[in-house]
């Protein structure tokens, strides 16, 4: 049977480094703050904003939220992170996403608005030079394959050398892990849609990171032993039993009951890298706050 890798250990322990880090910029008078701008009322979106909030009153970091109607137009949403660009007291900002239909064609515009040294989850085009490049310093990394990142450290799963295959091309997910594992010395394989034979590419691994958002798309088929597999999607699946003796629960990319007795490693839905989001959210805007917090 597989070594479970749970996302809930790692934030723990990342969470208590945090604290400490916390306190430190407190003796400084400096309160790390993190503000949230959020369109409308999206249950996705409500559901991640609870999560943060807990998250960041364990750790001591300060939330603000700013909302807008979901309907409001670009240069609301451009008038409000201009305002936090300038207020020095804000060290992060995470504007939701994906943004409402109507400001789609918008997208790049608004999310270039952000000052890069507040941009703590890797919008910005510096952020992502930054990854691209692998020098620290240029904004922040997304949080979620930052969470994958940690998730390997944690467990102490050496990339050097090791052949990984990321299922997915995402800007947000896919293209960002991808140059995180180059940067870690992995030979990276990107694979899509309209990739050729994906399981026999996914048996060919080391470490699979799957983040299409298809259940069930990682079978039995697609693996061998000895395989490190982190599942970064979270899909509702209605024939899935849930806790309560019915049908209806979050699952991933991964057939987790095929996979789980074949591979070596593995995170589970949920309980896995969606447990880690948040706690690299706050690690990311307290090292901001670091860089040059301002006082409270």
């Amino acid at each position: 049977m597989a070594k479970i890798l749970s996302g809930k250990a790692v934030a723990d322990a990342l969470c208590a480094k945090l604290a400490v880090r916390v306190d430190k910029l407190w003796d400084k008078g400096v309160m790390p703050t993190l503000a949230l701008i959020r369109l409308g009322e999206n249950p996705s979106d409500l559901s991640y904003e609870t999560g943060i909030r807990k998250r960041a009153e364990r750790i001591g970091v300060a939330v603000r939220g700013f909302y807008l109607p979901e309907c409001a137009e670009k240069e609301a949403v451009l008038s409000a992170i201009d305002a936090l660009n300038r207020d020095d007291s804000v060290h992060g900002v995470l504007l939701f996403r994906p943004l409402p239909q109507h400001l789609k064609p918008d997208e790049e515009e608004v999310t270039s608005r952000l000052d890069p040294r507040k941009d703590v989850d890797g919008m910005t085009p510096l952020s992502k030079s930054g990854v691209f490049s692998g020098r620290n310093g240029c904004g922040f990394a997304p949080c979620t394959p930052a969470a994958c990142m940690e998730i390997l450290d944690y467990y102490g799963v050496d990339c050097a050398g090791r052949h990984a295959v990321v299922i997915g091309r995402s800007k947000l997910v896919g293209k960002p892990a991808a140059m995180m594992l180059l940067s870690r010395d992995a030979t990276v394989t990107v694979c899509h849609s309209k990739t050729v034979d994906l399981p026999a590419i996914c048996r060919s691994a080391d470490i699979i990171v799957t983040a299409a958002r298809s259940l069930r798309l990682i079978t039995a088929d697609c693996v061998r032993p000895g395989q490190t597999v982190i599942d970064v999607s979270t899909i509702w699946d209605e024939t899935k039993p849930n806790s309560k003796g019915g049908l209806g629960a979050f699952a991933g990319d991964v057939d987790f009951d095929a996979v789980e007795p074949v591979v070596g490693a593995i995170t589970p839905v949920p309980g896995g890298v969606g447990a880690m989001t948040t706690s690299v959210l706050m690690k990311h805007v307290i090292e901001a706050a670091e860089r040059g917090g301002s006082h409270a």
